[in-house]
């Protein structure tokens, strides 16, 4: 596309963008190789930046040279696409995400923005894993679906199956995605079902069998009418991305109703399904299986394909060819005809018949809904996490719930902002500094000053100014060379949900963590902080807006203006958003939810430079790294190496090609592990010689071990810590690590007030009691005390659960009152020592699993404590390095053990394949 016809197609979008109502927010999602980027090709084919017969082999959006070998996509890219149907025009903002389960992560900061998604299927390949993860996030977003069954082509060409077989083949794979549809809407269902009241024991019927509930209405009570993908209903476009050809059910009605002069209401509703055409009373009847018939969509719609493959790509029939373009209709040349390469000579017949970009974005024009259309569980789901209560808000931020479904681009309307991810961009190729073509006069102005330099050369040459001369040169030279040092700069990837941003506007940032219950009228932040300056309880700055896009795939275009329902890029915003953050006009405004991040780094690698006085470039790089890839963890351990995690070996490799173009030095990297996990067991029963050791406890001559317990003090000695380690049951770590957000609900509802308790959802508290009542069972079961459920005191650091601090402290010897308060007020230190404890152990710096450090005391002498006038420093602090040390301790005097991590995978292949096996 020429420089010309690319500005004329951005003032287009940029008309567009002010009307709501025909905004198109739409991913495209997929298993790995099931076609998404050749499909997306096809839709920017047909607003001209590329050629249609360039569609699926330049892989447009793949612009990063590793993509391009390796064949796959690594991260999300938007662009936006124009769209003229009878009703109007649209405008549809498409972005494009990876199917490899390495980079899981951009699919999540994909579906945030979006409100439908277009998900593909592999007709041969069928329903995968990634299908299912993908169509999952989906759901708990609550986005649209629609369905493109690509590479049918495969069936007729490379499978060589009949009209009929492939009818069937595709009734299975619609049967098994409606399935897995039906599979989350009736989990979502029975999750929102609370009973009125449960029992705290089982309550059996009168003839001694126990009762269950019955949850069967919920279920009835649902609609689900709407949910599942039925040709019939125009959401499943049948297709081959490759040959660029697709289309609805209510396409080849239109195309079938002027052939043989059928209604085309008909065709819609008997078109798919069990419905055969009588040919003695030329009538649409029901009933094809039964009565051995080929239901109609396989006489009219898969012949005809099949007759087309079978022309074209077996038999190289020109004869018939020529024939078959004569009764579409299409034009073909004798180039085209005399074409030696079939897959040339398809996409030129089918991309003229049945364009798959039509069908596409006719779809999701009609049935992916407008940013107007947000429903309003998807608002609150967006707006409050679904363990607390949406009332529980403060007034001013209930209040915004207004503003998301309006979607109004007012400047009255509160200004709310996403950003989903930070990503890098070549600085030279900014809209600012993209080199243009010179304007006449611009010609002539330069001619005239490279004149009069050559007049100036000599009297240059001898005066005495011509140092300061040299010194302005020196300055250019300069601000070139930082230019070179930086030569990346970093674009919010957003999306506008409510009012208006333009360039010069103030706004909040405001943090993942920002909390709008601790916030008032009277607070001021300060426009020259950044998040480098905030403390640990700050969450919020503010900065200017200058520099917002329009994200076109490989380029950026840059806009005054983007109102409410429209996707953009925001720069200007790295030193105030780490990864993900929002915007607003109000620090009222909450902090969109965590994104669903379904995988987790499980990869690592120590990275150094080869020259170690390069050093501060790669600490540089990897602080770049860690804002640009929302997957990856960075981290530096104790022995001082620079550690990267990632999600997997293709992962990793990209994360290394990034480092490398970020800081432009040789790296050293060390081999990829699996991290361990540390844990101990019970005691051995038994000694080396087969006997109890029980036994021998009885000889006078033997000690006692059996304490195992450690004792220590703070440095100033005025607190007492004792502690004991166990090994969990196999049971209870299993419902650990099931029910990791219950968790960290839990041990906060113990530890804050009723007032916090009142703002959880019934269905979390619901969910909080079936998990005490499963975990006490399990307790009881491996003959650990009943009451071990209520001491739980706190879980492992971050997402290693499976640990935990159980407070066995008996507060009913201790007389002094005081002492109570003061632990009370230092028990964030003491658990902050406990989850440090737990995030690297003593064998080799690996998180703990299946451990239970017990505290069996905790004093604290308030009568000498000074707090002002300590030496040893502060005294939370000396309690959380004691608790640290104690929790070591008492896990090294425990048998330890390193747990080695299982790889496990579902392999899917074919018929064929398992014959040759």
């Amino acid at each position: 596309m020429s420089r010309s016809e690319s500005k004329t197609m951005c003032e287009e979008v940029k008309r567009l963008q002010s009307n709501s109502q025909c905004i198109r927010n739409v991913c495209v999602l997929a298993h790995v190789d099931h076609g998404k980027t050749t499909l997306v090709d096809s839709l920017i084919a047909s607003n001209g930046i590329i050629s249609r017969r360039m569609a699926g082999k330049l892989r447009y959006l793949d612009s990063r040279e590793d993509e391009q070998s390796r064949g796959i996509t690594m991260k999300c890219s938007a662009i936006s696409l124009t769209y003229a149907s009878g009703d109007g025009e649209y405008l549809v903002n498409v972005v494009d995400s990876p199917g490899h389960v390495d980079f899981f992560g951009e699919v999540s900061t994909a579906i945030r923005l979006c409100d439908g998604c277009i998900v593909v299927v592999d007709v041969v390949e069928g329903v995968c894993s990634q299908t299912k993860s993908a169509l999952q996030q989906a759901w708990i977003e609550r986005l649209k679906p629609v369905l493109v069954l690509n590479k049918i082509d495969r069936l007729f060409v490379e499978r060589k199956m009949s009209s009929l077989d492939i009818y069937m083949h595709l009734l299975q794979i619609l049967e098994q995605i409606n399935a897995f549809l039906g599979q989350l809407f009736t989990c979502d269902v029975l999750g929102k079902c609370v009973p009125n009241s449960l029992p705290d024991q089982p309550v059996n019927d009168s003839d001694g069998n126990q009762q269950t509930y019955d949850w069967s209405s919920g279920l009835e009570d649902s609609d689900d009418s709407t949910l599942y993908f039925t040709p019939e209903t125009g959401n499943v476009v049948f297709g081959s991305a490759i040959d660029g050809w697709g289309f609805t059910i209510s396409d080849f009605s239109g195309f079938l109703s002027a052939k043989y002069h059928i209604k085309e209401e008909v065709l819609n509703r008997t078109l798919w399904g069990d419905y055969y055409l009588n040919s003695k009373d030329k009538k649409i009847m029901k009933g094809a299986l039964s009565k051995a018939k080929k239901p109609i969509f396989v006489t009219m719609v898969l012949d005809n394909i099949n007759a087309i493959y079978e022309a074209v790509a077996i038999r190289r029939d020109k004869q018939m060819i020529q024939k078959i373009v004569t009764s579409l209709g299409i034009k073909f040349t004798t180039r085209d005809l005399n074409h030696s390469d079939s897959r040339s000579q398809l996409h030129s017949i089918f991309s003229q018949w049945f364009p798959i970009s039509n069908a596409v974005l006719k779809m999701v024009c009609r049935i992916i809904p407008s940013p107007l259309q947000i429903s309003e569980e998807r608002v609150e789901n967006l707006m409050c996490s679904n363990t607390k209560r949406f009332d529980s808000l403060p007034q001013q931020t209930q209040q915004l719930k207004s503003d998301f479904m309006k979607c109004s681009s007012n400047r009255d309307s509160t200004l709310i902002v996403c950003v989903s991810k930070m990503f890098p961009f070549e600085k030279k190729f900014l809209p600012q500094n993209r080199q243009r073509a010179l304007t006449r006069e611009e010609i002539l102005n330069r001619r005239r000053l490279k004149e009069l330099e050559d007049k100036s050369v000599k009297h240059l040459e001898t005066d005495p100014q011509t140092q300061g001369n040299s010194v302005s040169n020196e300055v250019i030279d300069a601000i070139d060379k930082q230019i070179e040092e930086n030569p990346k700069v970093f674009i919010a990837f957003a999306r506008v949900f409510s009012g208006s941003i333009r360039n010069g506007d103030t706004v909040y940032v405001l943090g993942p963590k920002h909390n709008p219950n601790k916030v008032n009228d009277k607070m001021e932040i300060d426009c020259n902080l950044t998040i480098h300056d905030l403390s640990s309880d700050q969450h919020i700055t503010k900065c200017q807006i200058n520099d917002l896009y329009v994200l076109m795939g490989r380029e950026l275009e840059s806009v005054d203006e983007v109102c409410a329902g429209n996707l953009l890029g925001i720069g200007g915003l790295e030193n105030h958003i780490l990864k993900s953050g929002t915007l607003s006009s109000t620090i009222y405004c909450p902090p969109f939810i965590d994104l669903h991040l379904a995988t987790v780094p499980i990869l690592r690698v120590a990275i150094e430079p080869q020259n170690p006085s390069e050093m501060p470039k790669l600490i540089n790089a990897l602080k770049m790294l860690n804002q640009s890839d929302p997957c990856v963890d960075v981290k530096i351990q104790e022995t001082g190496e620079h550690v990267i995690m990632t999600t997997g070996e293709v992962h990793l490799q990209r994360c290394i090609t990034d480092l490398t173009q970020f800081s432009s030095i040789e790296l050293n990297c060390s081999e990829p592990i699996v991290p361990f996990r540390e844990t101990i067991v019970s005691p051995p029963k038994l000694d080396m010689t087969n006997e109890l050791i029980s036994a021998q406890k009885a000889n006078p001559c033997i000690s006692d071990n059996s304490d195992r317990s450690i004792e220590l003090l703070t440095v100033n000695k005025k607190s007492k810590i004792k502690f004991i380690a166990k090994p969990l049951p196999e049971e209870v770590c299993n419902l650990l690590e099931k029910n990791t957000n219950l968790l960290k609900v839990i041990t906060r509802t113990q530890r804050k007030s009723v007032e916090f308790c009142e703002q959880i959802t019934p269905q979390t508290l619901q969910s909080i009691q079936e998990l005490r009542s499963r975990l006490q069972k399990a307790f009881v079961d491996s003959e650990w005390p009943e009451e071990t459920v209520d001491q739980i005191w706190s879980i492992g650091f971050n997402r290693f659960n499976s640990c935990f601090g159980k407070n066995d402290i008996n507060l009913s010897q201790e007389n002094d009152s005081m002492d109570n308060e003061i632990r009370y007020q230092y028990e964030n230190s003491f658990v902050s020592g406990f989850q440090l404890a737990t995030l690297a152990g003593p064998l080799c710096d690996e998180p703990l699993m299946s451990v239970c450090f017990i505290a069996e005391e905790w004093t604290i002498s308030c009568d000498k404590l000074d707090l002002n006038n300590d030496p040893f420093g502060p005294f939370s602090g000396q309690i959380m390095s004691t608790v640290k040390d104690g929790c070591k301790r008492a896990f090294q005097a425990q048998p330890q053990r390193l747990m080695a991590a299982m790889f496990s995978c579902s392999i899917q292949v074919d018929d064929d394949a398992l014959a040759h096996n």
